[in-house]
Order: C-alpha cells, then sequence, then structure tokens
C-alpha cells in the first residue's frame, strides 16, 4: 500500500492562532502549501520567517507560484519560472524542491507554456510541479500535447490534482487516494481533494511519499 502524508494549504499566512486552529480543528499537518507571491486579495505571499515557523511545528514546506494569470506562450512560461525560481532562492528554499505553478481551471493554457516552464526548472535547481485541474477548463490538452511534443515534460513534471472533491475531512478521515488525471501518462502524486474548510480557511491535501520526500 503506497504511503499517503495528509496536509493542508492555505492562501493566508500562518500564524501561532491560524495553526492552532488547524491543529484543534483538523490534526497536525505533515506539510503546508504556501504560495509564494503576494497578491492583493489573493495570496499572502510566503516569507522565510513563516518558513521557518512552519519547519519549528514539524512540517514541511509545499510551494506555488501563482503570480499570473494564464499559461500561454513560451516567453511567458519561461518568466514565470524564472521569477518562482528567484524568490524560491530568495527566501531559502531547499534544492531540489517542487515548485508548483498554479494553472487555475479557468486561465487559458496552451503546450508552450508548460514546456518552457519545465526546461526553465530543468536547469534550475528546483523542479517543475503543476497544480492543476485535469477534468475542467484546458490543461489536460495542452499537458498531453506538451509530453507528446517534448517527453522531458512528462518524465519531470509532478501533478497536484485538484479533482474530484468529496470534501474537506481530519487527518484521520482522508479518503482513499484517487485524484484525476490527465488523458495521458503523467506523475499525479499529490491531490487537493477538499476545498475551502470552514472551521480554518485551509484546504487539505494527500501527497504520495516520493513527493513528499522532496519537501523541505
Amino acid at each position: 500500500m503506497a504511503i499517503l502524508n495528509w496536509g493542508v494549504n492555505s492562501t493566508a499566512r500562518l500564524t501561532e492562532e491560524f495553526y492552532q486552529c488547524v491543529l484543534s480543528e483538523f490534526g497536525q499537518p505533515d506539510f503546508w502549501g504556501r504560495y509564494l507571491s503576494d497578491i492583493p486579495g489573493v495570496s499572502e505571499g510566503l516569507t522565510m520567517e513563516e518558513a521557518h515557523f512552519i519547519r519549528d511545528k514539524g512540517m514541511k514546506l509545499l510551494p506555488i507560484y501563482n503570480n499570473f494569470s494564464a499559461a500561454v506562450g513560451e516567453r511567458a512560461g519561461s518568466v514565470a519560472a524564472r521569477n518562482a525560481i528567484f524568490k524560491a532562492r530568495s527566501i531559502g528554499l531547499v534544492e531540489g524542491v517542487f515548485i508548483f505553478a498554479n494553472v487555475d481551471r479557468s486561465f487559458d493554457v496552451d503546450s508552450a507554456w508548460l514546456t518552457a516552464w519545465v526546461k526553465s526548472f530543468y536547469q534550475s535547481p528546483f523542479r517543475p510541479g503543476f497544480y492543476a485541474d485535469p477534468d475542467e477548463g484546458h490543461f489536460n490538452e495542452a499537458f498531453c500535447q506538451a509530453t507528446e511534443a517534448t517527453p522531458l515534460v512528462g518524465e519531470q513534471a509532478v501533478i497536484w490534482s485538484a479533482e474530484p472533491e468529496p470534501g474537506v475531512t481530519t487527518k484521520r478521515r482522508f479518503p482513499p487516494y484517487a485524484p484525476s488525471g490527465p488523458d495521458c501518462e503523467a506523475n499525479v502524486w499529490a491531490w487537493q481533494y477538499g476545498r475551502d474548510a470552514s472551521a480554518c480557511p485551509i484546504d487539505t491535501v494527500l501527497m504520495q511519499q516520493q513527493l513528499y520526500e522532496t519537501l523541505g
């Protein structure tokens, strides 16, 4: 049986009060997903101090890059990747960690952007991931086109799937691991199975061990 790790992600910065809310309502996360960019009304950017706080609480850090509103074009994909890599370095993320591009289901997406993201990371100390919806939107088609044209994409990229959504649970009651994946071969190593918890502002996530081991 595959080893699974349970965690959460949030757009809000982690504080002691926030941590205690999650601890009491859901359990101790194995990891905490946080956004690298500070975008007004969307996400509070991860700081070096918060990264230390997360690790001091015995959790690993799952980094997400969301400072883009479409995933179209080779140049835009390269720029997004370089910006994510620069941010990761600036806050001291460990080498070898996957950084997940937040490819929203509402975004325009093409294979050129996805390929550029992967190629840029291939030449960096970090590794490429996509948080994406394989069921709704344009990601599925674009990803499969990218892997067919450039096998490196399928070999290097890891997908954190946003589907299906059976709902938020505690750490002890998570569902069997059954994320949706693209129509082509892919490394679907994480699954956001619950969104927008009412007790604390988090989503709940399951992660396979091979991804968890890369986190810092």
